[in-house]
């Protein structure tokens, strides 16, 4: 026995198949939290609102003799202050955020003894992070942002 398919059928069979292809997506985009999707920062509009201050900042820490250094090291991820600054006055935040994954992202208060922090192997996973270094001192507050390979 032959089976055989109308030319409106095969049409109608193929847009139905083609519309249940793409609401697969459509449902895996939407409710799968395997596929979760979600902005950088969740007061997006707020921090867009702060951004001239971040660019004074930056700009101020730019002006410094000597930048802030990061250089990977066997026990985990050394930041080197500028030397110029009594490391001991030096108060502020790291923060290192992960693109690809949010539950990641860290932040630490900055305390130093010495010029150089260390932030150890256990809180930094290989991959690309984005390092966001702000710091006061003598009333001033520099930023450092840089995207880094670990």
């Amino acid at each position: 026995m032959k089976f055989k398919i109308s030319w409106p059928t095969g049409i109608i069979l193929a847009l139905s198949a083609f519309i249940i292809f793409i609401l697969s997506f459509v449902y895996k985009a939407t409710f799968m939290s395997q596929y979760d999707h979600h902005l950088v920062s969740d007061d997006y509009y707020k921090d867009e609102l702060n951004y001239q201050q971040e660019i004074n900042k930056l700009n101020k820490a730019a002006a410094l003799k000597e930048d802030i250094t990061l250089s990977k090291v066997p026990e985990g991820l050394l930041i080197k202050f500028p030397a110029e600054f009594d490391s001991e006055k030096i108060t502020g935040t790291i923060s290192f955020q992960r693109p690809s994954n949010d539950k990641i992202d860290f932040q630490f208060p900055i305390k130093l003894i010495a010029s150089n922090y260390l932030i150890s192997n256990e809180n930094l996973v290989d991959g690309r992070w984005n390092a966001k270094i702000e710091w006061t001192i003598n009333g001033t507050t520099y930023l450092f942002k840089e995207k880094l390979m670990y």
